[in-house]
């Protein structure tokens, strides 16, 4: 690896998200700062057949509480890789979209899909 790559610190959150407590259940993803609407907020699962119930989750996708009314949803996304063939990525992951505009303080939510509450 080049050694004049920028090094980047792991965030396992936006630097607008935080995880505190929950009005829902135990602790949630709240918003630190304004959310407009669409905003692709980052990926909360990763398919993949080897784990428990086939989905690695990230923290959004760890700590995020479902709701009946939710502000977020999960957009499916397949990405494949062809053209290297020395590596070959082929994955199925879900990223996390903003519904509307999410207020500063205000919970993130979504309605859970993968199984039944």
């Amino acid at each position: 690896m080049g050694e004049n790559k920028k090094k980047i610190p792991y965030n396992p959150l936006p630097e607008y998200l935080a995880i505190g407590p929950s009005q829902i259940h135990g602790a949630g993803i709240l918003a630190i700062e304004d959310i407009p609407g669409e905003v692709v907020i980052g990926i909360s699962h990763v398919y993949d057949p080897n784990f428990q119930h086939e989905y690695i989750r990230t923290p959004l996708g760890g700590f995020i509480n479902h709701s009946d009314t939710p502000n977020c949803t999960k957009s499916r996304y397949f990405m494949t890789n062809t053209d290297d063939v020395k590596i070959k990525h082929d994955y199925t992951r879900y990223d996390l979209v903003a519904l509307e505009d999410i207020a500063g303080g205000e919970e993130l939510t979504t309605k859970y899909t993968f199984y039944n509450i």
